[in-house]
C-alpha cells in the first residue's frame, strides 16, 4: 500500500513563510504526478499546486508567485515552499499523487493533511 506522510505546517505570521514536505513510500511517485490541496474550514477542498513526473508545474491563481512546488524523484518526494502567507491561507494542505497531472479525479494516493495556520 502506497503512503503519503506530510510533514512542516504550523503557525506562522501573517507575511512568513512554511515549507511542506511529503514522503512516499513507494518508487511508484516517480511516473506519477503529485500535488497538494487544501481545505479551509466550511469550503470545499481546492487544488493549490501540482507537479508532473518531468518537472512541469501548475498553480492556483491565488497562490501564483508565492508558492512554488518541487519534487524529488529519488527521494519519492514532493514539496511546497509557501512565501507570502495570508491568513486565507489558513488550512489542512494534503499531499496527493496520482495522474499524468494530479488533477483531482486521477488523484489515486492521498495523505493525511498538516494543518497551517496564518495569524493576522
Amino acid at each position: 500500500q502506497v503512503r503519503l506522510m506530510e510533514s512542516g505546517g504550523g503557525l506562522v505570521q501573517t507575511g512568513g513563510s512554511l515549507r511542506l514536505s511529503c514522503a512516499v513510500s513507494s518508487s511508484i511517485f516517480s511516473v506519477t504526478a503529485g500535488g497538494w490541496y487544501r481545505q479551509a474550514p466550511g469550503k470545499q477542498r481546492e487544488s493549490v499546486a501540482n507537479i508532473t513526473s518531468g518537472g512541469d508545474t501548475d498553480y492556483a491563481d491565488s497562490v501564483k508567485g508565492r508558492f512554488t512546488i518541487t519534487r524529488d524523484n529519488a527521494q519519492n518526494a514532493t514539496y511546497l515552499q509557501m512565501n507570502s502567507l495570508r491568513p486565507e491561507d489558513t488550512a489542512v494542505y494534503s499531499c496527493a499523487a496520482g495522474g499524468p497531472m494530479c488533477v483531482a479525479d486521477d488523484v489515486v494516493y492521498w495523505g493525511q493533511g498538516t494543518q497551517v495556520t496564518v495569524s493576522s
